[in-house]
């Protein structure tokens, strides 16, 4: 899996640092009902060009391209809170 991929990433307007990695632009409809209710109205965030060696702040590339692939989407939970 060395080609790019573009994705298309939203924020959630309910949990802070919440992304939502899609496959197709806008595909919210293609989403599990449940997953739509939790991360709320998806806010536009970028557009990226992603490949397995590139560097994200918080997931693995790779991880991010099986998942889009295999089920059209990624979902990237904010980090857990050290002082928790």
């Amino acid at each position: 899996m060395n080609e790019t991929t573009t994705c298309y990433i939203y924020r959630s307007p309910i949990k802070d640092l919440m992304y939502l990695y899609l496959k197709e632009k806008e595909a919210f409809e293609d989403l599990p009902a449940p997953l739509r209710k939790r991360f709320g109205e998806p806010e536009f965030a970028m557009e990226l060009e992603l490949h397995p060696e590139r560097k994200l702040a918080n997931a693995d590339a790779a991880t991010v391209l099986t998942a889009l692939e295999e089920q059209g989407f990624y979902l990237q939970m904010p980090p857990k809170d050290p002082w928790l």
